[in-house]
């Protein structure tokens, strides 16, 4: 797998090639690019698609140790990984994870021709949902991340109502899901950068000015939202569309807040329309 240098340390990321518009996805806390695998194959050939392990919880590599890993920091990031592999008029896809939003709300998006917002944090919603309290909680209590962690291994634990369960309608592999969780599981270097970021969630008033100000983002967003969410609000993908001054909204059906696993065709058929149309 190809890797990166940047400020924060060495970034994993696979990388499609092809001529065609290029899309860059992100994924979520304790997960890896691994999401989006059922997606990935349904775009079309000459689509470039990369996809970086961000450093979350499931990177094999650990960050260095004054990276800044806080909410702001790993967004700005995405920035200097564009900049890093000089990708220009990028597709920027977020899935549960919100942060890649930073970017356009400091200003720095230039090098993002569009956004794609599928079912990820938004607004004041961070940490998202139940689970995303129970593990800034455990990221903040002394081993509390290490159990929670050796828990992530039970099946009953991931499928839980309230917690994983609620993340996909259908089970992930249980394969994938133990490559998500096996490095903060096993190696307390990648747990300490974990903590870093659960620990790092600004004020409900600063996560809410950061929203207002990606008002003056101009270039075309796709709002594509799970109408069945359970951790991400529906409303606030509704919210969203009408925040982007060229938003389109669309809702799927029989999906939680992972669409990759739940509705990776629909999706995929969606993302393309945009790409195609904007």
């Amino acid at each position: 797998m190809p890797q990166i240098e940047l400020s924060a340390g060495t970034i994993d990321y696979s990388d499609t090639g092809g001529p065609g518009p290029v899309l860059v996805f992100l994924h979520g806390v304790t997960m890896d690019a691994t999401v989006w695998r059922k997606v990935v194959p349904e775009l079309p050939g000459e689509y470039r698609c990369v996809l970086p392990t961000w450093p979350l919880g499931s990177h094999r590599t650990p960050m260095r140790p004054d990276a800044d890993l806080s909410l702001r920091g790993l967004g700005l990031l995405v920035g200097e990984f564009l900049e890093a592999l000089d990708l220009r008029d990028v597709t920027l896809v977020l899935n549960d994870w919100g942060g890649g939003q930073v970017l356009v709300s400091e200003g720095r998006a230039e090098r993002v021709g569009r956004l794609v917002l599928t079912s990820c944090e938004a607004f004041d919603n961070y940490p998202p949902g139940l689970p995303g309290r129970a593990l800034t909680l455990a990221a903040r209590l002394p081993g509390g991340l290490r159990l929670t962690m050796r828990m992530a291994g039970w099946q009953w634990f991931r499928r839980a109502p309230g917690g994983w369960g609620w993340m996909s309608k259908r089970p992930v592999p249980r394969e994938v899901m133990d490559g998500w969780f096996e490095p903060a599981t096993d190696r307390p270097e990648i747990r300490r950068d974990l903590a870093r970021y659960g620990a790092s969630v600004p004020p409900r008033r600063t996560l809410l000015e950061w929203a207002e100000r990606m008002r003056s983002f101009d270039r075309p967003v796709l709002v594509a939202w799970a109408a069945e969410d359970r951790i991400m609000p529906p409303e606030h993908g509704r919210r969203l569309a009408v925040l982007f001054p060229d938003a389109t909204l669309v809702e799927i059906d029989d999906s939680y807040t992972l669409i990759p696993e739940d509705q990776p065709r629909v999706l995929a058929e969606t993302i393309e329309k945009f790409v195609a149309t904007s």
